[in-house]
C-alpha cells in the first residue's frame, strides 16, 4: 500500500540506533535522530494551487506517463513535472502541478487523473501551461494514509515536511521519550533518502502505474480494491463499482479487454467486457514480493524483487503463459538483481533492473530469453518503450534511448534530477 511519507520508517526502528555512552554503560545512552515536522496548507490553499506553475527541479522521481509530446512525471507526494519532449534529444521541463500526495496519473484525450493523497482530481492539459481542475472526489481513495498512525491537522494538508537532526542521553529507567517532538514523527536520518499512435486518445503508463484507461472506464487500483470510474464524460468522472481483490494490491496494466494486476503475492487477471463490473478470470500466486506485471496475446512478465516492502523475495523475471486466461502458469524464471519497471516493444523487452540500470532483451523466444545489451551506471526504476523510443525513470535522470537499431541502441537525452 502507498504512503503519504514513503520515505518515512516506524518510530520503533529508533531502539536499534543506541550507542552506548563511556563512563555511562549501566543507566545512559544516546538517541540520534531525525525530526520531520509538517508545514500545512489549507484545503482551499492546495485546491487554488492546482495550475501550471513554474517548472521545478526533479527531486524525488515516481510514476511515468506519457501522452503525445507530453511527459508526465510523478514528483513523489508533490504534484507532476510536465516535460515538454517534441525532440526527445532536447526535453523541456516547462510546468510543475502542485498536487499533494500524488502518487498515480492517467491520461485521456485532454484530461488527467491524478490523486491528492485521499482525493482524485480531474484536471483539463489541454494547454499544459494553463491547466485547469474540472473535478475533485473527496475520499476516493480512504486507504491512504500516514506512517506510524499520524494524523494531519483538521482540514488541513501536508506540503512538505521540515527535517531536523537531534541527538539527546536518555536515562534507561525512564525508556525512550519523543521530547521535541509535538505533532511530528521521528526517524532515522539514514531513512530519509528514498508513445501511443498520434491519433490515439490514450496515453502509456508504466508498469508501476495504479491507474489505467481503457474506453470510457478510468480504472484505480488501491491496496485491496479495484475502483471504476465512467468517465464518459472526461471532465467529470464518476464512481461505479468497487472490487475487492484482497490484500497486496500493487500495480495495474491493461490489454485488450483484460486487466493485469500485479500484487505482493501474485498475479490477477480480469475481463472488463462488461467495463463497469470486472470479472475474475484466474491468478497465479508467488512468495510475496513487489510486483509488477506487463502482458501481450500469449504471455505475462511479471517482476519481483526484494526491499523494505517486500520482505527478502527473490529478484527475479517470470514468464507465464496466459493462453488460457483462467489457468495461467510459469513457463520459466529468469534470475535479476532488484527489477522493478518493465516494457515491451514486439519481441524486445525492456527491464529496469535496479543498480545494474536498463536489461535489453531479445524475447521472441519466452523460454530462452537473451540479454542483447545493457546500459549501466545507473539505478533504474521504469521504462516506457514505444515508436522506437525508451524512457527510463532512473534515480539520477530521466533518459530516452533511440532503439531503430537494437545493434545501436543511442542515447538521446538526460534530465537529471537535482542533487
Amino acid at each position: 500500500m502507498k504512503i503519504f511519507t514513503p520515505v518515512l520508517v516506524t518510530c520503533m526502528a529508533l531502539f536499534m540506533a543506541v550507542v552506548i555512552l563511556p563512563g555511562c554503560l549501566k543507566d545512559k545512552r544516546v538517541h540520534t535522530y531525525t525530526i520531520y515536522t509538517p508545514v500545512y496548507k489549507t484545503n482551499a490553499e492546495v485546491r487554488a494551487n492546482i495550475k501550471s506553475n513554474s517548472p521545478q527541479d526533479i527531486k524525488s522521481p515516481g510514476k511515468l506517463f506519457i501522452k503525445g509530446q507530453y511527459i508526465y512525471l510523478n514528483e513523489v507526494d508533490r504534484g507532476i513535472h510536465i516535460i515538454d519532449n517534441t525532440n526527445p534529444a532536447m526535453p523541456r521541463n516547462i510546468a510543475f502541478i502542485d498536487i499533494p500526495g500524488n502518487m498515480d496519473m492517467a491520461v485521456k484525450g485532454d484530461m488527467l487523473y491524478a490523486d491528492l493523497y485521499t482525493d482524485l482530481v480531474a484536471i483539463d492539459i489541454s494547454d499544459p501551461l494553463h491547466i485547469e481542475t474540472r473535478k475533485i472526489i473527496d475520499n476516493a481513495f480512504p486507504e491512504r494514509r500516514y506512517t506510524n498512525g499520524f494524523v494531519a491537522g483538521r482540514n488541513k494538508i501536508i506540503v512538505n515536511w521540515t527535517k531536523r537532526d537531534t541527538t539527546v542521553v536518555e536515562d534507561l529507567k525512564d525508556g525512550f521519550s519523543n521530547r521535541g517532538c509535538t505533532n511530528c514523527l521521528i526517524m532515522f536520518d539514514n531513512a530519509a533518502a528514498s508513445f501511443s499512435a498520434a491519433k490515439s486518445p490514450f496515453g502509456i503508463g508504466g508498469s508501476m502505474a495504479r491507474f489505467s484507461i481503457v474506453g470510457s472506464s478510468l480504472y484505480t487500483v488501491g491496496s485491496s480494491d479495484l475502483n471504476v470510474y465512467t468517465i464518459t464524460s472526461p471532465e467529470n468522472p464518476v464512481f461505479a463499482n468497487k472490487v475487492n481483490m484482497g490484500w497486496g494490491i500493487e500495480t495495474i496494466y491493461p490489454f485488450k479487454s483484460r486487466l493485469f494486476i500485479g500484487s505482493s503475492t501474485g498475479m490477477f487477471i480480469y475481463d472488463i467486457t462488461n467495463p463497469l463490473n470486472p470479472a475474475k478470470l484466474g491468478q497465479f500466486s508467488h512468495l510475496t514480493a513487489c510486483d509488477p506485471v506487463i502482458a501481450d496475446d500469449d504471455f505475462a512478465f511479471v517482476t519481483l524483487s526484494s526491499g523494505v516492502r517486500c520482505s527478502n523475495a527473490s529478484n527475479q523475471m517470470e514468464v507465464l503463459d496466459i493462453s488460457n486466461l483462467n489457468v495461467p502458469f510459469l513457463v520459466k524464471t529468469y534470475p535479476m538483481t532488484n527489477p522493478h519497471g518493465l516494457s515491451k516493444d514486439g519481441s524486445t523487452l525492456f527491464v529496469c533492473d535496479g543498480k545494474d540500470g536498463l536489461k535489453i532483451f531479445d524475447a521472441s523466444n519466452v523460454k530462452d530469453i537473451k540479454l542483447k545489451t545493457q546500459m549501466k551506471g545507473y539505478d533504474s526504476y521504469d521504462v516506457i518503450a514505444s515508436n522506437k523510443l525508451a524512457v527510463v525513470v532512473s534515480k539520477d535522470g530521466l533518459r530516452q534511448y533511440d532503439y531503430s537499431n537494437l545493434n545501436n541502441i543511442k542515447l538521446l537525452s538526460t534530465i537529471g534530477w537535482a542533487q
